[in-house]
């Protein structure tokens, strides 16, 4: 079968297929959609009257789901009852990231911004074609047709979108289409209810670990106990002892090997898999602890790196400064704790493989099954399925649990199905993490105390060398992500430098919510408070100063603090403001002591994301951050010991309790500016506010995450 040409547009009896701004013959194709061919498409109108949005971004909580369909049906004029959605297929030529140049992928806060215009003009394509339909049949002039939540009118005469679906889609598609003034926006801006939240509450929506298909086997793997190391032998006797046990193979992928047990439910190959006896070659495996990594680290920080930013002489600003300040921040490994494991399902046939998985790398996942199978790439189709968060940890460079699956599928005998699943465990000990940190920062006053100074230095792991991403984002040995937040530090500093060391450790990392912000923002922020108290300045007025030129990080700061209104008798409060992925948001955190311990009263935040497509989703987007963002604040700490992980589970990796969980205030910046990301902004900045909280609680600085670990109780 042909590939069909993005600008084409399909047609099928009854319905009206379209793919945006695509000039094109409708009618040609319509063939294809008779043999079930997946168009390329963001529109799909049939003769029952629904509209239905492909999605090209993974719905994994953070509303992709509902905002994208709410373009489209502002500009289409349908009704929100009317419209429905569904996940893209993996297709990076038809469904790329428009931010990310030929990938297809979600990330970075991007479903949205880049979106933008591209679904507005899918949903005002169609609009103009079913108007040009209603025309043609009704001999009426085009200016003259209306259009209003999902019927099309003239006079007396009326049609829904159905009705006028086969018609339309014989029109040819316009070149060019007038896009809606703001304000006519009927959605947008507006808080349409969820399209999502139906099928979640009822137990409809289909996430990975619903899959079922004929004959698919259930895979849990033991992995090795140290990163790096490999398997020498095993024995499988007792495992396969086990009733409804089915096999157990050894298997290798670039990324990682072990063993998994095969079973027709997860409990028993689990079970399975826990009766296995291994041995691993530990020759090649990290053997070191997190205790001597942040001592090697903290040497590495005493000297300078390679430059990231330089402005003005640091070094003479230092020394002729009347006051000097210097401070050392320390964050652990983290992990991404999803509340779903990392898993997929994989079949294997003799000229393919088909995949079924919260997809959130497509294009990268797709290329990596393809080259690690032998096959090409569009032998590999991955079904697009929600996702119980991710947090970055689905968008692996390696593709590491997805080749696992496939190797595990390549290894076995037969051509069952094969269903991997991790449990909290595995998803704690077999990686990847937030890598650990250290900054060293120097600042320098002058008599009047106004900052003359900055010194900043960064020693971590790079989460991009060794991946295809290193070529395009790590630029003279500076890994962009790791000096996010501080190489681009808004405040108006004179003299200012940022410094990069990034040692190879062994210990496998990538990508966590809002990624190198959430250590920069920390440092900065604190570091700020920490110069403003000993310059005898307010923390909000030095801000204000500094950040007199930056418009946008002042009208959020601004309307954080006015939101908080005037201190309240026994509140401490805290501030921050972070700009990352073209958002900045503002916190200002309420602190009391009580009897129990430290209690997180209230959280004010204020965000600019330019147009809010959905209030209510950016207010979900701010909390979701800043309840993740204290979980890491206040427990949040992967440790290692000999090598090896120290946490399993909840227990020992906890995650905020609703009883810990503040009041939360959101205020939008109101913006005329294209939208930018929601899902990760809040994040970075809740931990420095309550940090800044503490300090002006207690008077002293905090410069050591988690919280838990410095001897901070919290009621």
């Amino acid at each position: 079968m042909r590939n069909v040409s993005r600008r084409r547009f399909l047609q099928a009896s009854g319905g009206l297929l379209l793919a945006v701004g695509f000039p094109a013959r409708a009618q040609e194709d319509s063939l294809f959609l008779h043999r079930g061919f997946s168009p390329n498409a963001f529109v799909r109108i049939a003769s029952d009257n629904t509209v239905t949005v492909i999605v090209k971004h993974l719905e994994m909580g953070q509303g992709t789901y509902t905002g994208l369909p709410t373009l489209v049906a502002e500009e289409l004029d349908a009704d929100w009852s009317q419209v429905r959605v569904e996940g893209a297929p993996a297709d990076a030529a038809k469904y790329n990231n428009l931010l990310w140049g030929p990938a297809q992928g979600t990330g970075g806060s991007t479903a949205l911004a880049n979106s933008w215009e591209q679904m507005r003009k899918a949903g005002a394509t169609a609009r103009a074609m079913l108007v040009a339909a209603a025309a043609e049949k009704w001999k009426a002039p085009v200016a003259e047709i209306r259009v209003s939540r999902g019927v099309v009118s003239w006079k007396e005469k009326k049609a829904t979108f159905g009705q006028l679906a086969p018609d339309a889609a014989k029109q040819k598609v316009p070149a060019e289409v007038k896009l809606k003034d703001p304000g006519r926006f009927l959605y947008i801006g507006k808080s349409a209810p969820r399209l999502d939240a139906r099928a979640k509450s009822t137990g409809k929506a289909v996430f990975t670990q619903d899959m079922r298909l004929p004959d698919m086997l259930t895979a849990v793997v033991l992995h090795p106990p140290r990163f790096g190391a490999k398997l020498k032998r095993f024995d499988a006797a007792e495992a396969k002892a086990i009733p409804g046990v089915v096999d157990a193979v050894a298997f290798s992928t670039p990324a990682t090997n072990g063993v998994a047990v095969l079973a027709r439910d997860y409990f028993t190959a689990r079970k399975g898999r826990d009766a296995l006896k291994a041995e691993w070659d530990d020759s090649a495996a990290f053997k070191g602890s997190s205790k001597e990594l942040l001592a090697d680290y903290r040497k590495l920080a005493a000297g300078p790196g390679r430059a990231a930013r330089k402005e003005g002489d640091v070094a003479a600003a230092l020394a002729g400064a009347a006051k000097t300040l210097e401070a050392m921040y320390e964050f652990p490994y983290l992990a991404h704790a999803s509340m779903e494991p990392m898993n997929c399902v994989v079949s294997l046939s003799a000229d393919g493989c088909e995949v079924w998985n919260g997809e959130q790398f497509q294009t990268v996942d797709q290329a990596a099954l393809a080259q690690f199978l032998g096959l090409k790439p569009q032998q590999v189709k991955l079904n697009q399925l929600y996702a119980g968060g991710s947090f970055g940890r689905r968008a692996n460079p390696q593709s590491d649990y997805l080749l696992e699956a496939a190797a595990i599928a390549k290894s076995f005998s037969k051509p069952n199905p094969i269903k991997l699943v991790w449990g909290r465990e595995d998803d704690m000990r077999a990686g990847y993490y937030r890598p650990l940190y250290v900054h060293a920062l120097k600042a320098g006053l002058d008599a009047q105390g106004n900052l003359v100074a900055w010194q900043h230095t960064i020693v971590g792991q790079s989460i991009l060398a060794g991946t295809a991403f290193e070529p395009m984002m790590v630029k003279d040995g500076i890994d962009a992500t790791s000096v996010e937040g501080a190489a681009n530090l808004p405040y108006a500093i004179p003299n200012l430098s940022v410094t990069l060391h990034s040692p190879k450790v062994g210990v496998p990392v990538q990508w966590w919510r809002s990624v190198g912000s959430t250590h920069t923002a920390f440092a900065t922020e604190c570091f700020l408070d920490e110069c403003a108290r000993a310059a005898g300045k307010d923390p909000l007025a030095l801000r204000r100063a500094l950040l007199a030129k930056q418009p946008r990080h002042l009208a959020a700061l601004n309307l954080a603090a006015r939101r908080a209104g005037r201190p309240r008798k026994g509140i401490a409060r805290g501030i921050a403001v972070h700009e990352s992925f073209n958002t900045v948001v503002a916190q200002v955190v309420e602190l009391s002591q009580r009897k129990a311990g430290l209690k997180i009263e209230k959280v004010i935040c204020a965000v600019d994301c330019g147009v809010a497509v959905n209030p209510d989703v950016v207010a979900a987007q701010m909390e979701s951050g800043i309840a993740y963002g204290l979980s890491a604040a206040l427990s949040g700490a992967i440790t290692l010991t000999d090598g090896m992980v120290d946490q399993s589970n909840f227990h020992d990796y906890q995650v905020l309790r609703m009883s810990q969980m503040p009041k939360i205030e959101t205020a939008i910046v109101v913006s005329k500016d294209n939208p930018t990301g929601v899902g990760e902004p809040s994040t970075p900045v809740i931990a420095p506010a309550l940090a800044n909280a503490i300090l002006a609680l207690a008077g002293k600085p905090v410069r050591s995450l988690p919280l838990s670990a410095q001897d901070l109780r919290f009621a």
